[in-house]
């Protein structure tokens, strides 16, 4: 099988890439070549060398999507995306790359399956986003998409493509709806969610972070590891379970700021705690108040997608994949 990995550069990227090296069987399939494809060079570990090209290209340049696509691979993971802060700030790009790229991509597989039959599996990375208030206490998975950011918007557009190129036989198409991935490795970026990792990473490397919204702020969440999960997972269920509504709220944890700090506090004591700067910040502030804050991810968990039920798992699992075990 050939695997195409889009946004390999990525935490979510990278971290796939990372499993499928320690466990080749990860996906329910051998893997014979892997195509790995960024704006940024994408890393690629020693023992996928063999079977791998990399490839640095913009997805929302016409004709770089066919470079793609020409390879035929079976299994695409498209994760590449403007996040969440950037997209709103930036209009033009965020529409360029989160819309535009991902048409573009389902065009190139619609024109190559044109000339031979061809029918991948396209595994796309959507997000909570895709929903506005009012919201009800548990967003459901009849629970209508109507977006308040721009980033939502695309996210929800191109779940509507996802569908529709699927329902026409053009790829046999799955969305999986991220909570907010915490904590997440690395520095911060410009997702106004950014914040939800910060104040648990940075104090947890004895690092001062900066809160800019209220403690009583709730969000929903899922570790790198159950994101992971979710799209290995993906890759290897039997589609015809899910029906036409092709994408899926993932399951995840709902807490709140002032819990996800008390789990620091049990996990790493006061001294972490007192890291955190309250700096409040009114642009980060609207935009999170509009995401949705808690889920009943029904749909999803009875097809065998599986995250957190604790946050201070979501911090311990931190420790073991990203500081060996360890705090400062």
């Amino acid at each position: 099988m050939h695997v195409l990995v889009i946004g390999a550069a990525g935490m979510v990227g990278r971290k796939l890439v990372e499993k499928l090296a320690a466990d080749p069987s990860v996906f329910g399939f051998e893997v014979s070549r892997l195509t790995l494809a960024d704006a940024f060079a994408p890393h690629v570990p020693p023992s996928l060398q063999a079977i791998t090209t990399a490839l640095t290209l913009d997805l929302a340049v016409p004709g770089e999507p066919e470079k793609l696509i020409e390879g035929r691979p079976d299994v695409i993971f498209h994760l590449a995306a403007v996040v969440s802060g950037e997209a709103e700030a930036d209009f033009g790009k965020g529409y360029a790359v989160n819309l535009d790229g991902s048409r573009m991509l389902f065009e190139a597989i619609r024109l190559e399956g044109a000339r031979t039959p061809y029918l991948p599996r396209v595994i796309f990375a959507s997000s909570i986003a895709v929903f506005g208030q009012p919201f009800p206490d548990k967003i459901g998975d009849e629970f209508l998409l109507a977006p308040l950011t721009s980033y939502g918007t695309q996210k929800a557009i191109t779940e509507l493509l996802l569908a529709d190129y699927t329902r026409k036989g053009i790829f046999d198409g799955i969305g999986l709806r991220l909570p907010t991935i915490c904590v997440r490795p690395g520095t911060p970026n410009k997702a106004a969610s950014g914040f939800f990792s910060n104040i648990l990473r940075e104090p947890l490397s004895g690092k001062e972070a900066i809160l800019p919204v209220g403690e009583d702020v709730r969000h929903w969440y899922a570790s790198p590891r159950a994101a992971i999960g979710f799209f290995t997972h993906a890759a290897r269920i039997d589609t015809a379970l899910i029906g036409p509504r092709r994408s899926l709220s993932m399951p995840g944890l709902s807490a709140t700021v002032g819990e996800q700090i008390e789990a620091l506090r049990r996990v790493a004591g006061e001294k972490a705690v007192r890291l955190i700067r309250r700096e409040p910040d009114a642009g980060i502030a609207r935009i999170v108040a509009g995401w949705p804050t808690d889920f009943d991810a029904r749909r999803a968990s009875e097809l065998g997608f599986q995250a957190e039920t604790c946050f201070d798992d979501i911090i311990r699992i931190h420790l073991e994949d990203e500081l060996g075990g360890t705090h400062a």
